[in-house]
């Protein structure tokens, strides 16, 4: 088969996948405008000709973004097409509109869209955290317009893909028929548990085993809880007087609105507790390489993971792999991986100090939860494997879609 990844940084969530075909003697291509690509995969790189006009409407201006992306990397297709080139199946992340027109390039392709998230006015992410709620007809515009991309593409594609059940629920009736439910993910094999992990932090080394709290985020921001986190660390600090915590995490926002001008999220949250916290046993790491993130997981002896009902982190179950206690928010993402009192605890978003009396009974008591650690790895190996469940799955997805049998 002829396979065309897009990613606009690839290779993204195909960084398995891609290979697996290619090794599988599949002529499989790329196309983006940026990453790091793959060795053995020749990538395409599309430049974006023009930027956002000035006088668009605010409500459009998300939309036109994507439209120019989906342009580029149209004309970018047109370009391979007159070189000879045909693809069979097109696998795309149509999340920043490069997909939008592909079809109308190459009419015979089947295309796999991997479809993250529908958003809603209500029942979702959108107002959940009162905190940052806003109510009114502007915002609620602007969330639908933010569909249009994906509304689009759901009518061109031949097949949709989306990593969770959730995630499922979240798309409209009409597509879900043609969305099947795939998880990326995960390396067990590697994503493990390691008594003999440490990582050092400020000179001091720590050992799996010892009092380690962790939080994990790409950003830290209000859409992964990293506010509700940092508020009840003072009662956590106070009660477990040995505890070191590590945050591992950027100053960005990947979710969400933007911290106030001249401000971070993650400065914010830390100033309004700073007060009441020993700061010499709170370490925040920043972006740190994968093998000191798997570190981290490693030597903790409790992992918090909080999310507005949104997109489920891969770090949450990565932190099940490497057999965390993981406490989580009882939201609908979290839920459909942690059972409270199975395989995991979970508690209200939104009460930071039963999150800290959660946490602190961890810390204090690991026999007592070593169960949950022992049922979180073997969640993760039955049923979010990379090698064992999600390749095989997504590779028989697209020799399905291939052959026309879907």
């Amino acid at each position: 088969m002829n396979l065309l990844f897009i990613h606009q940084n690839f290779p993204g969530q195909f960084k398995h996948l891609a290979p697996a075909l290619a090794n599988a003697g599949h002529d499989v291509r790329a196309l983006a405008i940026d990453g790091a690509g793959l060795p053995q995969i020749p990538m395409v790189r599309y430049p974006i000709g023009r930027g956002s006009t000035r006088d668009i409407h605010p409500l459009a201006a998300d939309f036109e973004t994507k439209l120019i992306r989906g342009d580029a990397c149209a004309a970018a297709a047109v370009r391979m097409r007159q070189s000879g080139y045909k693809p069979d199946v097109i696998v795309a992340n149509p999340g920043w509109g490069e997909s939008l027109f592909l079809k109308d390039v190459w009419p015979d392709a089947k295309l796999l869209a991997l479809l993250e998230f529908f958003y809603a006015v209500r029942g979702l992410d959108v107002n959940f955290d009162a905190e940052f709620a806003a109510n009114d007809i502007g915002n609620a515009a602007r969330v639908r317009t933010k569909n249009a991309n994906l509304l689009l593409t759901m009518d061109a594609m031949d097949w949709g893909i989306t990593p969770t059940q959730f995630q499922h629920s979240t798309m409209p009736r009409a597509y879900r028929e043609r969305i099947s439910v795939v998880f990326d993910g995960i390396d067990t094999q590697i994503v493990r548990p390691n008594t003999a992990a440490t990582i050092t932090v400020d000179g001091k080394t720590l050992r799996a085993g010892d009092e380690v709290l962790t939080f994990v985020n790409r950003n830290l921001e209000p859409y992964r809880g990293y506010h509700q986190f940092m508020r009840a660390l003072p009662h956590i600090l106070r009660e477990r007087p040995d505890a070191t915590v590590l945050i591992v995490g950027g100053d960005e926002v990947s979710y969400g609105p933007k911290a106030p001008e001249g401000h971070t999220w993650k400065q914010m949250f830390l100033d309004e507790v700073k007060a009441d916290i020993d700061l010499n046993r709170v370490h925040f790491l920043g972006r740190i390489p994968y093998g000191a993130y798997l570190n981290v997981l490693q030597v903790s002896r409790c992992h918090v993971y909080l999310t507005y009902p949104f997109v489920l982190g891969w770090s949450c179950i990565e932190a099940m792999s490497a057999g965390c206690l993981v406490v989580g928010s009882a939201t609908a993402p979290v839920e459909e991986v942690i059972t409270h009192g199975k395989n995991g605890l979970l508690v209200d978003f939104f009460d930071h100090r039963t999150l800290a009396d959660r946490v602190i009974d961890a810390l204090g008591q690991p026999l007592k939860y070593e169960h949950l650690r022992t049922a979180a790895r073997a969640t993760s190996v039955e049923c979010y494997d990379l090698a064992g469940i999600c390749l095989p799955q997504q590779l028989r997805l697209i020799e399905r879609l291939a052959a026309r049998t879907l």
